[in-house]
């Protein structure tokens, strides 16, 4: 039965749970309109340990949400557990963020969505994006999405939304009976267990030198103008 340490930072809930054999035993998070996340999320780390009674010598495994999403927030969680896995010589567990919103949107429910679309929030109307069937399996790449009327009105299948991507483009959704949304649906780090517990049971886990973030697409970066001579 092990016990696993979640973090999910991946949007801007900052998001800490500890849980054992599938039993959540502490959760810590909060979610503004600036990430708090280097601000929070060691309190949180802590908080958990503390309210669930347990010391960091205890832990069988660290769990992360590695995106895409926030490019900060990422680094911020990725970081954190990898120093948790290094200095307690621990196994990595990297656990899609998509994959923790589906999970999510299913405890909420589904309603009768033959298609499952987490989006998580990128810019305008963008959205990071991957679909999955019913069953929760991918049956696609992530990929960024842009939103339009053209993608909302394709295809004959009922579709689910949910994720804060989704929550930003409500007007695509009204009156559009081949879209469910779910609306405030969020990866939490309670979301994480039942991936990281299945692949803690193969044996599955992630390479600590190797793992870094899925971001979605390449960071936006500006260069400095020439000076002129």
């Amino acid at each position: 039965m092990p016990l696993i340490l979640a973090l999910e930072t991946a949007t801007k809930l900052c998001s800490v749970a500890l849980a054992r054999d599938g039993v959540v035993l502490a959760v810590s998070e909060l979610e503004r309109d600036t990430h708090v996340h280097a601000e929070k999320l060691n309190v949180f780390i802590a908080e958990v340990m503390e309210k669930a009674g347990h010391s960091y010598a205890d832990l069988d495994a660290v769990a992360v949400g590695i995106g895409p999403g926030s490019y900060t927030g990422l680094r911020i969680g990725l970081s954190a557990a990898k120093g948790l896995c290094y200095a307690l010589d621990r196994p990595l567990i990297g656990v899609s963020t998509l994959v923790s919103l589906v999970e999510s949107a299913t405890q909420v429910g589904l309603g009768d969505a033959q298609e499952l679309w987490p989006m998580i929030d990128a810019r305008r109307m963008e959205v990071f994006t991957q679909p999955y069937d019913r069953s929760g399996t991918s049956t696609g790449s992530v990929a960024p999405l842009i939103i339009t009327t053209e993608w909302v009105d394709e295809g004959t299948t009922t579709r689910a939304v949910f994720g804060d991507g989704s929550d930003k483009a409500t007007e695509f959704w009204n009156g559009r009976p081949n879209i469910i949304h779910i609306p405030d649906v969020r990866p939490t780090a309670t979301a994480l267990f039942a991936e990281a517990e299945r692949r803690f049971g193969a044996g599955d886990f992630d390479d600590l030198a190797y793992l870094v973030p899925t971001y979605g697409k390449e960071a936006n970066l500006s260069h400095p103008k020439k000076l002129r001579t």
